[in-house]
This record gives C-alpha cells, sequence and structure tokens, in this order.
C-alpha cells in the first residue's frame, strides 16, 4: 500500500475584486470523498498545510444545498469530526519529502487561490514528484496548486499538459461569480497548459500520464478512484 501527501489550503478568506473578503478554505465533498476512498483502499493519507497550520473548511460547503442534502452535510461533518486530531496537526508543506510518498492529491475550495498557486515549498513538492513521475493529482480549484510549480529554467513545469480545473462558466454561475479576482482556468491556460473541461457541475477527470485532474466537486470520487487506479499500475 502507498503513501498518499494531500495538500490542502490553510487560507480562510480569499481578497476579491472588490477588494472585500470572502470566507473560504476547504471544500468538505473535496477533502471527505478522496481522502474516504483512498483510505477504504488500504493507503495511508497524510495532510500537509502551509506553515502546517490546521486548514478551515469552507462552511458554505457544509450546507445541505451545497453538500447534496443534508444527511450528506451530515456524514462530511461527522467524517471531519473524526480526523480533527489530524487536521489539527498537519505536516507543514517546508518539512515534506516528496520521495517518501507515492501521490500528491489537491482538493480545492477557493483556499488555494490565495496561498497553494504561490507557495514555493509547494511548488518544490510538485516539481520533484512530476520529475519522480509521481501522481499528482489535483482537481476543482485544487489546480491552482500547479501554478506554484516553475522548474529550475523559471518555466511551469506543467506546460503542455491536458488538465481540468473548475470552469470560468462554473465560476461565475456558482462560484464567486463576477467579484471573482482572478481564474484558474485563465491563469493555467497563460502558464500554457491544455485545459479540457466538460459540461459545467458534471464529473469529468482528465489523465495525462502521471496528472489526474478533475474538474469540480462532483468529479471528487472519480478522481480518487482515477488515483487508485493509476498507484494499481
Amino acid at each position: 500500500m502507498a503513501n498518499i501527501l494531500m495538500v490542502v489550503s490553510a487560507a480562510d478568506s480569499l481578497t476579491m475584486r472588490d477588494g472585500s473578503e470572502h470566507p473560504t478554505g476547504f471544500w468538505a465533498e473535496e477533502l471527505v470523498v478522496s481522502h474516504q476512498l483512498l483510505v477504504e483502499a488500504g493507503h495511508t493519507v497524510q495532510l500537509a498545510t502551509p506553515g502546517g497550520a490546521k486548514p478551515t473548511v469552507d462552511e458554505v460547503s457544509l450546507a445541505a444545498e451545497s453538500a447534496g442534502g443534508q444527511d450528506r452535510a451530515d456524514g462530511f461533518r461527522k467524517y471531519l469530526a473524526g480526523l480533527d486530531a489530524e487536521l489539527s496537526a498537519p505536516l507543514a508543506l517546508a518539512d515534506v519529502d516528496p520521495s517518501g510518498y507515492a501521490a500528491i492529491v489537491l482538493p480545492g475550495g477557493h483556499g488555494p487561490m490565495t496561498d497553494l498557486y504561490r507557495d514555493a515549498d509547494l511548488g518544490k513538492i510538485l516539481v520533484a514528484a512530476n520529475t519522480a513521475g509521481k501522481v499528482i493529482a489535483p482537481f476543482c480549484h485544487g489546480p491552482a496548486g500547479l501554478l506554484s510549480a516553475t522548474d529550475d529554467a523559471g518555466e511551469f513545469a506543467f506546460a503542455g499538459r491536458r488538465l481540468t480545473v473548475f470552469t470560468n462558466e462554473e465560476e461565475l454561475n456558482g462560484g464567486t461569480g463576477p467579484n471573482t479576482p482572478w481564474f484558474v482556468e485563465d491563469a493555467l491556460k497563460d502558464k500554457g497548459a491544455i485545459v479540457e473541461n466538460a459540461a459545467a457541475w458534471t464529473s469529468h477527470v482528465v489523465r495525462d500520464g502521471n496528472l489526474v485532474s478533475g474538474q469540480n466537486p462532483q468529479s471528487s470520487e472519480d478522481v480518487a478512484k482515477e488515483v487508485l487506479k493509476a498507484l494499481a499500475e
């Protein structure tokens, strides 16, 4: 069985286009569903955040209308409560040795747009993991974290790679709307990634070699299943 590193944003707000602060964090469904499937498959999942800070769950993701019903929302709360000891003492990204992990998983929420996209420690982890051919699996807003990865020549490590991400359409019509400070889809395209998105709010996974990405919260389960498949190969 493999050791998997789950990188989670430590941000609890996002500065909007108009300068206001929007409460955020990680999206419950994305962390819970992927973590649960990976652990149930027998793998070890270790959490890591910038500075080793306890991550904040986006409370919107625990509302019944966002979670897909009250039962699912309650299930997410229960799972996170059971994970509280690990969430309270994650590894600091600066202390992570990527050679000890077979996969790096990055769930979203808007938090990565505040910290992970420019985290130098995450960038080093991703470059090393990618060079070694380890599985890298960001989804929803998690692909923002890929923007931190530049090689020794200063080039984006994932330029020319196929991936998917929370779309501009989803951001404008169900995310943070026109006040969104920047769009992850656009930023990845500008860096040279080949973005392949599907219909809004449908599960969509793109695999390009060791890179597995998912478009939105609905993709959480399918991303985890694709990671399991990649680890078994």
